[in-house]
């Protein structure tokens, strides 16, 4: 049977830079770039549901207005490049739900400083994408309406939470999206769909405009075909902020607008921690990621063992601090200041609670998801007074072991090699009636967000499940220190040099 991949795109442009030269270049416009991609995702995405907004009037008066700003000599970086939002970042006069009934009709009045930063640079907005409600899930079945399949079989979900982003583009539907990443949601669905995606190291992106859902994890990133795409889309959405407290001073390295591939790997210490090499390890996904690595070795790194011994207690440690800042953050949405308001009727009064209490509990029952309602209950439990040292405290304490753990690695490497997921993409249903099933979808990822370090997934080969004839993508994760961003993602661009699988596509998106 025939592999449901081809080779590279029809596009005429092979990267970001490509493309965003040729329209500052005007040999061609941006106004049919943006036809059309418009004309692609208009044809594949009703089969993929990756938009929840596609917005075909507002891409076009952007490319426009992109037009005339080349016309009038402005250098833009991303001139003319489509992109799109998960739909937890704030879009001004464009409505925002983070797939949740209780966001409805929410229509911010600002942008998020990402999306302000893509504008500036020239790139052009086609619209909101498909996520697990309020960013809580691993496969995209948690969005309040309707999920979004993976591109390489329809049949199996996309990762999450990010997974209308990475599967957009997969499809090529758009080549750059932007994602959230909390515990893996960037890197996971990169890896179910065969792109790169990019967490970046808390702080180095700005959250502000990004609808919280734990605050001392999330983290925007890009979703893009290439390891030197990602970079450039880095170095436009990253920076300094000051509308955010937790934003990092720190500048950019010059390189990440311009990422090179490594001339040579001499000298690189490439370190394989033995816990994400155990049992539960697709034996598939192993052995693509053991090649990968192979393959680097023979670009002159060397392999270092390294352990991080605290990793089994990762999954433990992010639900418990993750669903307590989701309980306080998600208080907000309580049908008062903004979104869906379920006013009670008089016959649904009783018990003599008060009309305000009823809306309240009403508004949240009907807003909220089943997932999201899950973890509020457990956020809400372990913040409870009594609980709080037993639990909340204790996962901080383990969270700082698990950043030690970091530090002693990279004390002897310089980048740490994983798989990304465990296992491949898995048919819609088959984990979501069991949530520790679900969660432990992001093992491999979750270490890296609680310790707050830069990480990277990209494809390193494809596998067959058992109960399909239909090869799928594999991730391959890449940790870095933490503002060593430029670092990891010059050597995914050196493994991408030496393979194809990052530029092929999925048989429908051809």
């Amino acid at each position: 049977m025939s592999t449901p991949f081809v080779g590279p795109s029809n596009s005429a442009f092979s990267s970001l830079s490509e493309l965003a030269s040729a329209v500052r270049a005007r040999r061609v416009s941006a106004v049919e770039v943006t036809r059309e991609y418009l004309a692609r995702a208009s044809v594949l995405d009703p089969s993929l549901g990756c938009f929840l907004r596609l917005l075909p009037a507002h891409a076009l008066a952007q490319a426009e207005q992109v037009d005339a700003r080349v016309a009038q000599g402005e250098n833009l970086p991303l001139a003319g490049v489509p992109v799109a939002h998960k739909d937890a970042l704030c879009t001004r006069g464009i409505e925002t739900t983070c797939a949740s009934k209780i966001l409805q009709g929410f229509v911010p009045p600002y942008d998020a400083t990402v999306v302000e930063r893509l504008t500036q640079a020239g790139a052009v907005l086609f619209g909101k994408l498909n996520m697990d409600e309020f960013a809580m899930g691993s496969s995209n079945e948690n969005s309040a309406y309707f999920p979004c399949k993976n591109p390489w079989d329809l049949d199996r979900v996309p990762g999450g939470s990010s997974g209308g982003s990475a599967a957009a583009v997969a499809a090529d539907l758009v080549p750059l999206t932007l994602g959230s990443d909390t515990g893996g949601s960037i890197r996971q669905p990169a890896s179910f769909c065969g792109v790169t995606g990019l967490k970046p190291t808390y702080g180095r992106v700005s959250r502000y405009g990004l609808v919280a859902f734990a605050s001392s994890l999330d983290q925007v990133g890009p979703f893009a075909r290439s390891a030197e795409d990602a970079a450039l889309a880095l170095s436009v959405i990253g920076g300094h902020d000051p509308h955010d407290a937790t934003s990092l001073t720190a500048g950019l390295p010059e390189e990440l607008a311009r990422l090179q591939p490594l001339s040579s790997l001499a000298g690189l210490r490439i370190g394989l921690p033995r816990e994400y090499f155990q049992a539960g390890l697709d034996p598939q996904i192993e052995a693509a990621v053991h090649a990968a690595a192979k393959a680097l070795v023979a670009e002159g790194a060397t392999l270092v063992d390294v352990t991080l011994p605290h990793t089994q207690h990762a999954v433990a440690v992010y639900y418990i601090l993750a669903t307590a800042e989701a309980s306080s953050n998600l208080a907000r949405f309580d049908g008062v200041r903004y979104g869906r308001r379920r006013q009670p009727t008089l016959a649904e009064l009783s018990g003599g609670q008060s009309a305000l209490f009823e809306m309240y509990c009403r508004t949240r029952s009907e807003g909220f998801g089943a997932e999201v309602k899950r973890r509020i209950l457990l956020g809400t439990y372990v913040l409870r007074s009594g609980y709080y040292d037993a639990y909340y405290r204790r996962a901080g304490q383990v969270r700082a072991l698990l950043r030690d753990d970091f530090a002693r690695a990279f004390s002897v490497c310089d980048v740490l090699l994983t798989p990304t997921s465990p296992a491949l993409p898995f048919r819609f249903g088959e984990r979501s009636t069991d949530p520790l099933a679900m969660y432990l979808s992001d093992v491999y990822t979750l270490s890296c967000s609680l310790a707050g370090l830069p990480g990277v997934s990209i494809p390193c080969g494809f596998a067959t499940p058992a109960d399909s004839q239909r090869p799928l993508p594999i991730g391959l994760q890449l940790i870095g220190p933490a503002l060593r961003e430029a670092q990891i993602l010059a050597l995914a661009a050196t493994y991408q040099r030496l393979t194809d699988w990052h530029v092929r596509r999925p048989a429908l998106a051809v």
